[in-house]
């Protein structure tokens, strides 16, 4: 995990030196389920500087590893994903995984803002996990026969 990590960190630290980074703070899609819409971040207007990760959403995921238990993944997949999410200036998480099961370690993550909350989360724990202090991206069962994973 460390080798990904520092690749991860090293591609970083190149797109900021030859200064290849641009924001993606307005109309852009960002992470899983949205748009980069902030005011939390500078704007193309603001900066005249080069643009680094900390003036960007960043991402982070972990639907690969689903078949592992919460604190494994806490102890063996966490450390780097924090590690990672701490050069953004906003974060987003999860993707087509449910986002609770590992949510104790998942809210521990620097600056993180918006949670995909896909049809395999319990969507009834929304509103009491992510409150008003994040985003839900709340993402729809591609099929019709669930309509029940609808009700909050």
């Amino acid at each position: 995990m460390n080798l990904l990590c520092e690749g991860v960190l090293g591609r970083l630290d190149y797109l900021e030196e030859h200064q290849l980074l641009s924001l993606n703070n307005e109309g852009t899609y960002v992470g899983s389920g949205g748009l980069g819409y902030t005011d939390d971040l500078p704007t193309p207007n603001q900066t005249t500087d080069i643009v680094t990760a900390k003036n960007m959403w960043g991402f982070v995921e972990s639907q690969e590893t689903m078949a592992i238990n919460p604190d494994l993944y806490g102890e063996f997949i966490f450390p780097y994903h924090k590690k990672i999410a701490a050069r953004f200036g906003l974060n987003c998480s999860r993707c087509c995984e449910p986002y609770e099961p590992r949510w104790k370690y998942v809210k521990k993550l620097p600056n993180l803002l918006r949670v995909s909350c896909s049809p395999w989360s319990d969507w009834t724990t929304i509103q009491e996990n992510l409150g008003q202090n994040y985003i839900a991206s709340v993402k729809p069962t591609p099929t019709p026969s669930n309509r029940a994973l609808y009700r909050f």
